[in-house]
């Protein structure tokens, strides 16, 4: 912790530089105001807590140089509203503390609070029979998944399945339609209707949380020739909270071969 007493300007400042490893666990010290986070690359997850003795009017700032995907913030016997649940590189956000209701409040920065939209890792869509996105932080309410000129070896249509812990591969209701055909769900969500191995399909499918385990999923996909829409919905229950999303077939053998997949979560 570094303090600095300036009577010109008025003010007693206490900060504390830290180059924190994924996973970290911080712990504002008494007198402490504002933590930089410098750390050499993106951070899964982390948690900070709160002072344990603050006074009435302090102010917290936490301020990061690099992503933390998944932040967990304590309040250490006080309630955070407006809790952070990610930090946006150089995006600070503050609160301030009072002591009646014991309750810190923002005043400062939004994103990285709860609304806040992540960007996950584009994926080569060019080999495997499919392709994971896990580590989806708990508070995740809707998950976007994007397809980009995406090919594979055979016809089988494309699907999305997602998990907890594991993926889920039964219990999917819903269909996919281009125009007269229609395709049902069982082991995923259809985004696809009629592809042939040479179609690049390209869209969006936004699966989202309808009441904390049930998932709701509705898209649209295009393929580059042959006029082929596909218009998708359906729903999923799971036994735990979504942390996995898949891109796979239907058959489950049928290769990628060309683009490239990556998704939004917030």
């Amino acid at each position: 912790m570094t303090i600095s007493i300036n009577g010109t300007n008025g003010l007693i400042q206490a900060y504390d530089y830290q180059v924190l490893t994924t996973a970290f666990t911080y712990t504002f010290a008494a007198g402490t105001q504002v933590l930089v986070i410098n750390p050499a690359g993106t951070l899964a997850t982390g948690t900070i807590t709160m002072p344990a003795a603050p006074s009435d009017g302090m102010t917290i700032t936490v301020e990061s140089t690099q992503q933390v995907t998944a932040l967990t913030m304590s309040g250490n016997g006080g309630t955070i509203v407006g809790a952070a649940v990610q930090l946006i590189p150089n995006q600070p956000l503050s609160w301030v503390y009072r002591s009646t209701g014991t309750t810190w409040y923002p005043f400062s920065g939004g994103a990285g609070r709860a609304s806040g939209l992540v960007s996950g890792t584009a994926v080569a869509s060019t080999s495997g029979t499919s392709i994971d996105f896990t580590g989806i932080p708990s508070w995740a309410k809707r998950i976007t998944v994007m397809f980009n000129g995406v090919s594979t070896s055979g016809t089988s249509n494309l699907q999305i399945q997602i998990g907890s812990g594991s993926v889920t591969t039964t219990g999917y209701v819903g269909s996919c339609a281009s125009g007269a055909t229609v395709v049902g769900m069982s082991a995923g969500f259809v985004v696809t209707v009629t592809i042939g191995a040479a179609s690049a399909i390209s869209g969006v499918s936004i699966i989202n949380s309808l009441n904390g385990l049930t998932y709701c999923e509705f898209g649209n996909t295009g393929a580059n020739s042959g006029n082929i829409v596909g218009s998708s919905g359906g729903s999923l229950t799971l036994g735990g909270t979504l942390d996995r999303v898949r891109i796979t077939t239907v058959n489950g053998t049928d290769t990628f071969d060309a683009g490239s997949i990556n998704i939004l979560y917030e």
